[in-house]
């Protein structure tokens, strides 16, 4: 694992950390793998399948980002912008989208535009390996927010890109699986979290050893609330990567959330000597805060 990499997964961790310890909302109860589940007794992160008015759009959140410019990054955004107008128009439009992605990832720090572009690319070079790859981005940094309206709009592009790719290959169960997890964040509209399930199950089903299908219907529990079925496919994911750190800090405020504080401090700990562990072989680098939180937490129960 390269420095980038390193810094992007510390980066995504310490999200998902963030996220369970300061981003607690009470959701609305919402389908799961089973029905008549009794949701009284538990709580989980607000799903933006709950949608609220607000709606966004690319353009209006690129203009509250370029506010982020100066003049002379400014001047060179709207020259890319502008630059494409005859020609091989095609290739010429990927490599802007792929100057301007590049330029709010290193430059600016701009999440959003950084992966429009990169799904615009994707889009025209209709590559199932760049669209999969787009759709991705998305799909995981939704999961690390609260704003609803922010996760609706991630969910609707991870849609149309992971639906591109699996026409490309209707049977990459991973496109599949993907697709079905955006309907947990509102990326169907209108249309139930039960047929994205259904998507997920079908992979499960097919191979009981996938971990993205494992892990996505664990994801889709903890949405609903059902804390012992989040537990189940967690702990299947856990065991067939023991160093997922996402996985073993989900897996802790799962238990953590359902009363069982003996497993929940187990699993903490358990994050705790991962984290160490991948330190000293030079493929993670941790947040002091995160520690000190952890170990806090740890005290707690």
């Amino acid at each position: 694992m390269n420095r980038q990499q390193i810094i992007y997964v510390t980066a995504a961790i310490t999200a998902v950390f963030l996220l369970y310890f300061f981003g607690r909302t009470v959701p609305k109860k919402a389908e799961d793998d089973h029905a008549g589940h009794d949701h009284s007794k538990t709580s989980a992160p607000a799903t933006a399948a709950n949608t609220q008015a607000v709606t966004l759009d690319f353009p209006t959140m690129l203009g509250l980002a370029k506010k982020r410019l100066n003049a002379q990054q400014l001047q060179k955004v709207t020259e890319w912008e502008n630059s494409v107008v005859r020609g091989d128009v095609k290739n010429q439009q990927i490599q802007v989208y792929r100057k301007l992605s590049a330029f709010w990832m290193d430059t600016i720090g701009a999440f959003v535009p950084y992966a429009k572009y990169i799904a615009e690319a994707a889009k025209l070079e209709n590559s199932e390996k760049n669209l999969t790859f787009a759709a991705h981005l998305f799909l995981s940094e939704l999961q690390t927010l609260s704003e609803q309206p922010l996760q609706v709009w991630m969910a609707k592009e991870a849609k149309e890109l992971f639906e591109k790719a699996l026409a490309l290959n209707p049977s990459n169960d991973s496109t599949k699986i993907g697709l079905g997890s955006t309907y947990f964040f509102g990326g169907a509209g209108d249309e139930p979290p039960m047929r994205g399930i259904a998507l997920i199950r079908e992979a499960a089903e097919k191979d009981p050893q996938n971990a993205f299908a494992q892990y996505m219907m664990g994801v889709g529990s903890t949405i609903s609330g059902q804390w012992p079925k989040a537990i189940e496919r967690f702990e299947k994911v856990l065991a067939l990567e023991p160093q997922n750190l996402e996985v073993i800090l989900r897996l802790a405020d799962a238990y953590k959330t359902s009363g069982d504080k003996v497993n929940a401090k187990k699993k903490y700990e358990l994050f705790l000597q991962t984290v160490r562990s991948l330190e000293t072989q030079g493929k993670f680098r941790s947040s002091p805060e995160m520690m000190k939180q952890i170990e806090e937490q740890i005290k707690l129960l």
